[in-house]
């Protein structure tokens, strides 16, 4: 059954909602790269929320109009404009009070968020509300989706994402560095309402598959598993979009196979599953990689701890030290330096001598700022420097 749903063997529809659900990860995973990198992660919380009054509204609207209330269009248009609202009522908060954009996000979230649950409530005793099934609004459910549905949200996600694809210099720009991008002419504050656009729209997008409570996982979860991978914004998209989009694939195939499971909680138990192992293996910032990098530096402080040592005729206890050493050629067996360990010690105690010298002369405080007491001063300064610092170490009239 999982090897059917993978290969998009179940269906239309189940073909449809991997599809969609992909589509979506890949959106959200790139949209949200923007907002972390602009540390405006809470934005998509306060987005989300506020979405909850407009679904309640648009079915009340459509029911007294003598429609059906449970139509994808008219929910997710309310969903749009009462988000949108929400947004607006952050953005005036913020600039026009002095209250700061967390409290402001914080305020509306709950008002909006509260205001939702009431409407639900309201919906419920009414007699075309009773079996609406709008909860699946708050986490997801795919279960009863038609195919209708199914191609708005495939088509919704492909429509976010081409717009992601066309603006994404300016907002990675504004994102990383506001003040640089008002410098270079960029319009700030039209890139910074496009990006919260782009956010409410793959929020909209996915409430009927992951729901708007964890569909602020599926924005921030990618992008900061992405983070662990790479430096460069452009990169970090890249990979967060990849990483959304396997999640989305994953968790609806999972969810197709499995139909008791609910589609959105397995989607973002995906996007987890990836960013704990981004967490643990990523190559530069992950968990391994920086514990072997300690464990490097500290035996290179043993074996430069052990050379000086040497160099001045000092014993060695330390049994990690001795091992080093003897892994490292630097003396035999009963402690007796080798020929390349005593020339290496007496490397470390000349470079120890000039780094005396370095530090105590303000004209190479730089220099000194860089030296981090390992590497040896001949990567560090011009052959000039060593020159004048050996000049330094000699007695007067040599």
């Amino acid at each position: 059954m999982l090897i059917e749903a993978l290969t998009l063997q179940l269906g239309y529809n189940a073909t449809l909602v991997t599809i969609g659900a992909t589509l979506l990860g890949l959106t959200a995973g790139a949209v949200g790269t923007f907002l972390y990198v602009g540390k405006r992660a809470l934005v998509s919380d306060a987005i989300s929320h506020a979405t909850l009054p407009g679904i309640g509204l648009a079915f009340i609207a459509m029911v007294m109009l003598g429609g059906d209330g449970r139509a994808l269009p008219g929910l997710l248009i309310g969903s749009a404009l009462s988000a949108w609202v929400g947004l607006l009522c952050v953005s005036w908060l913020t600039y026009r009070t002095r209250l700061t954009e967390d409290a402001a996000i914080g305020a509306v979230l709950s008002v909006f968020f509260g205001a939702g649950i009431v409407l639900l409530t309201v919906i419920q005793s009414m007699r075309a509300g009773r079996q609406a099934g709008l909860e699946d609004f708050l986490l997801g459910s795919t279960a009863g989706m038609l195919w209708n549905d199914a191609v708005i949200l495939a088509v919704g996600g492909a429509i976010v994402l081409g717009l992601v694809l066309l603006l994404h210099r300016p907002m990675a720009l504004v994102a990383f560095d506001p003040d640089y991008a008002t410098a270079t002419g960029t319009d700030v504050r039209r890139t910074e309402l496009a990006m919260m656009g782009l956010a409410l729209a793959i929020t909209v997008v996915g409430l009927k598959v992951v729901g708007l409570i964890l569909i602020v996982a599926l924005l921030i979860i990618p992008a900061v598993a992405a983070r662990f991978w790479s430096d460069r914004v452009e990169r970090v998209v890249l990979i967060a979009g990849g990483i959304g989009g396997v999640s989305g694939y994953a968790g609806a195939a999972v969810s197709a196979s499995a139909p008791d499971l609910p589609t959105g909680p397995i989607i973002v138990l995906m996007a987890f599953g990836i960013f704990a192992l981004s967490l643990l293996f990523a190559p530069d910032r992950g968990v391994l990689a920086v514990f072997l990098r300690h464990r490097r530096f500290q035996a290179r402080v043993h074996v430069r701890q052990g050379l000086l040592a040497l160099a001045q005729g000092q014993p060695i206890y330390e049994r990690l030290t001795l091992r080093l050493m003897r892994r490292a050629g630097l003396i035999r067996a009963d402690g007796v330096a080798t020929e390349t360990g005593k020339a290496q010690a007496a490397r470390a105690l000349l470079d120890e001598r000039r780094w005396e010298i370095l530090r105590a002369d303000s004209r190479h405080e730089w220099a000194a700022a860089r030296y981090d007491g390992l590497t040896p001063l001949e990567r560090v300064l011009t052959p000039d420097q060593l020159v004048e610092l050996d000049r330094s170490l000699r007695p007067e009239g040599v």
